[in-house]
């Protein structure tokens, strides 16, 4: 991760089921291909590496199963990335899912990804998802947004802007959560902010409780396609807690369409 850094909170040992991976565990019955979606979760990183990532893979694959709305995929290599991250390799796919990537993930034609994802295509991105090709205006612009900072991990108050949104419906009015809390640089026009923070959070930046309005979560449009983002799911712990899963699951069935 770029600029400050704290270290990341608790590592998850969790079993999943991988592409190319050798002794992997029978695969869990989920929804059925004929009518499920397919979610390809992208978390190769080349900067600051999340010890949440294997929870996030968890989850994301735990609530595609339990909702029967998607099927999970997993992109986690250079190699996987230089393959499935083309036109080609995203034949059939209904959304890509950037979970806590870092730096420069290697896309061979980052405008033709992002190309795909407006033809009316799905993207979704969680936490460090903003802290990834720092030097590509085009995708932040895509993304609505790049990391800049973040001070210690703590519990705050985040506020719900969109409470009548299916996304943040859950949250409202407000919730308390305790995550790292990233500052942004927003980039492109058209966002609709769902979280954001109306009080500085107590986290060493700034004066805490001071009035703000430093957005959290928001959705857009990039042409035909739908984009989506959260910078909460720093920890393994944020990515158990179940009013997270819904907000996921809330943004991934509103990028598909459905």
């Amino acid at each position: 991760m770029a600029r400050l850094l704290w270290p990341a909170i608790g590592a998850a040992a969790i079993a999943f089921a991988a592409c190319g991976d050798s002794g992997s565990p029978a695969p869990t019955p989920g929804p059925s291909p004929a009518t499920a979606a397919r979610l390809l979760v992208v978390t190769h990183t080349t900067g600051f590496r999340h010890d949440s990532i294997p929870a996030a893979e968890e989850a994301l694959r735990q609530t595609g199963i339990q909702s029967g709305l998607f099927t999970t995929e997993f992109c986690r290599t250079a190699e996987d990335v230089r393959t499935r991250l083309t036109p080609a390799g995203l034949t059939g796919v209904d959304a890509v899912f950037f979970a806590n990537t870092t730096g420069d993930l290697g896309i061979p034609d980052l405008q033709a990804f992002l190309d795909w994802v407006a033809s009316g295509k799905g993207f979704l991105g969680s936490h460090s998802a903003s802290d990834t090709y720092h030097e590509a205006p085009s995708y932040l612009a895509m993304l609505g947004g790049e990391f800049v900072t973040h001070g210690a991990i703590v519990e705050a108050e985040v506020r719900v802007s969109e409470p009548a949104n299916s996304t943040v419906a859950h949250l409202a009015p407000t919730f308390r959560l305790s995550d790292e809390w990233y500052r942004f640089q927003l980039a492109g026009p058209g966002r609709t902010v769902l979280l954001k923070f109306d009080r500085n959070p107590p986290d060493g930046l700034g004066t805490a409780g001071e009035a703000v309005d430093l957005p959290l979560a928001w959705q857009k449009a990039h042409g035909s396609g739908r984009v989506f983002y959260t910078a909460l799911g720093h920890r393994q712990e944020t990515w158990n807690d179940a009013r997270f899963r819904k907000h996921l699951l809330e943004a991934i069935r509103w990028a598909i369409g459905r």
